[in-house]
């Protein structure tokens, strides 16, 4: 993206709002007219069944959250705030305005859903093969890779407002299990969590235990993002 079309992504934005940990940004079946950019803060996708919380996926400054709402209108699932978090919202009119009048954003725009839909496929099958101990493994390891890309990353791991409970919801697992795979990790010297810190200490075993490649995130390695492919 170049400091021109950065300059005009700015120029979008509608609004900007800050919200407090917890905060349900956009429920199932809300009617959505903007989509949203997040500035500070995490934020989890949701779904809910049978009074249970799933994350189905997350989200990390500078993702655009919900870009697929410019066509559905409507989400299946819920967005909710972990931690403090700050948004910006570009109205769809706007975004439509991109998509008929520069094709380059258009496409970026494009790629930004695309790439939402290659990590949860990732994340499926990772449910399907891993215990949860390698789930939260696989976990630490692409929120380390997504942060680094905006340089929020540390050389030894990451700064997070995710929960015990947080974690739990994204690994389908119950609370007591998922303290005891931290414990399992920590006493393992894969990943230490604690009060909102990530230390790992050695990021190729971290991957490897979580059976982690960057590959779907098409930043580096063979699927690495090139407009002149």
């Amino acid at each position: 993206m170049s400091e021109g079309e950065k300059a005009e992504l700015e120029s979008l934005v509608g609004e900007i709002q800050t919200f407090g940990d917890g905060h349900r940004l956009i429920a199932r079946g809300d009617v959505c007219n903007c989509s949203t950019m997040l500035v500070e803060g995490f934020m989890l996708r949701t779904l809910e069944s049978e009074d249970r919380r799933y994350g189905v996926s997350f989200h990390v400054p500078g993702d655009f959250v919900d870009l697929h709402c410019f066509a559905l209108k409507r989400l299946d699932h819920n967005i909710d705030c972990v931690g403090p978090t700050t948004i910006a919202q570009v109205p769809h009119s706007a975004i439509a305005e991109i998509m008929k009048n520069r094709p380059h954003l258009a496409r970026l725009f494009w790629f930004s859903t695309m790439l939402d839909a290659a990590m949860h496929r990732e994340w499926i099958m990772k449910l399907e093969q891993l215990t949860a101990p390698k789930r939260i493994a696989h976990i630490f390891a692409e929120i380390w890779r997504r942060l680094e890309m905006v340089e929020l990353g540390f050389a030894d791991g990451f700064e997070t407002p995710l929960r015990q409970a947080d974690l739990a919801d994204m690994c389908g697992a119950t609370s007591i299990h998922t303290n005891r795979a931290l414990a399992d990790l920590r006493n393992k010297g894969i990943a230490d969590f604690q009060r909102g810190e990530v230390r790992i200490p050695d990021r190729e075993r971290l991957e490897r235990y979580g059976g982690f490649t960057p590959d779907h995130l098409y930043g580096d390695g063979a699927l690495s993002f090139r407009l002149d492919d």
